[in-house]
């Protein structure tokens, strides 16, 4: 399921494409990201304080709308970091 479905603009997944191309801002995100599980993703609280975390490291301001948009397509996803078919899944969504 795309991105768009949920009200995610291109323009911003290709403003945050961008800025994770940059080697630090990418490891910032790692370690935040280091560690987290499919419980985690499945957590709204959770995911919001992960999001939060991230635009702050990528100094991308986000509306509550887009907060809101981009956790709901987190959570329906299912994501599990562990599974490498889910990963490989999600980088062919973003690529």
């Amino acid at each position: 399921m795309s991105y768009q479905q949920y009200g995610i603009s291109s323009e911003l997944v290709e403003k945050v494409k961008r800025k994770m191309k940059n080697p630090a801002a990418k490891e910032r995100v790692k370690n935040i990201l280091d560690g987290v599980t499919k419980q985690d993703l499945q957590n709204r609280a959770t995911v919001r304080k992960l999001l939060g975390k991230i635009s702050r490291a990528l100094n991308e301001k986000l509306t509550e709308q887009q907060s809101n948009q981009i956790v709901d397509f987190v959570i329906a996803q299912q994501i599990d970091p562990n599974n490498k078919f889910h990963l490989i899944k999600l980088w062919a969504m973003f690529r």
